[in-house]
């Protein structure tokens, strides 16, 4: 039988590591302690950093990530999630060096975008350079309907990098204005709901005011696996 501990494999950034465990109890239906899911939160920021390591200008993060997936199988875990969504672009020889699932966010969005009645056809996304270059979420997205509209490399160099590097620093009331921007933007060129595909925007969008269409945060997305994953 599989032990219902989830791994978190956090730290990248801290924030979004610890917003997951509030969302992840927040979401969890609970009347008392015990109803909640067992986890243990491996957070360590000196992973180094992804984006720069997947544009070539940086060190390679693997290393550090399968450190602490070890971790979390010594721990006990039975499943680990993964709150940072550039990440994923190592999943697979992630997922290949441990016996136990992980749960990809990129799936999570997906089926966020279905909870939300969000029908295939033209959706915003937003992320970090590297994400949006591993076309990590163009292309599982788009084998369900979805069309991706990504910004403009403008709109990164202007918006959203630096909206995202404000979250890192925990100025995360001056990141919504940027993000909120760029997130805006792609909803005025037909974005029906725009994906917030890093964890660090959804901490920034969610800093001011609700924008007026349907976003995925995917923090929120990936609780909710985690969760039906708990429930078996």
């Amino acid at each position: 039988m599989v032990e219902r501990v989830l791994g978190v494999l956090g730290g990248m950034g801290p924030l979004a590591s610890a917003q997951f465990m509030v969302r992840l109890t927040l979401l969890t239906p609970a009347g008392r302690d015990q109803d909640h899911l067992p986890a243990i939160l491996w957070s360590d920021p000196r992973v180094p950093d992804r984006t720069a390591a997947r544009l070539g200008s940086g060190e390679d993060p693997l290393p550090a990530l399968l450190r602490g997936i070890r971790g979390l199988e010594a721990a006990g875990c039975g499943a680990i999630a993964i709150p940072c969504n550039t990440a994923h672009g190592w999943f697979g020889p992630m997922q290949a060096a441990t016996r136990l699932p992980i749960l990809h966010i990129v799936e999570a969005a997906a089926a966020e975008l279905r909870r939300l009645g969000v029908a295939p056809g033209r959706i915003g996304l937003m992320g970090t350079a590297a994400t949006l270059a591993m076309r990590l979420y163009q292309d599982r997205l788009g084998a369900g309907g979805w069309d991706c509209l990504t910004p403009s490399a403008e709109a990164m160099q202007r918006l959203v990098t630096p909206g995202i590097a404000l979250v890192k620093a925990n100025r995360v009331a001056e990141a919504h204005a940027p993000l909120a921007e760029a997130a805006r933007d792609l909803a005025r060129q037909g974005a029906r709901a725009v994906v917030l595909g890093c964890t660090e925007i959804p901490l920034g969008i969610a800093a001011g005011p609700a924008l007026p269409f349907p976003v995925v945060d995917t923090i929120d997305a990936l609780a909710r696996a985690a969760i039906g994953w708990a429930r078996g």
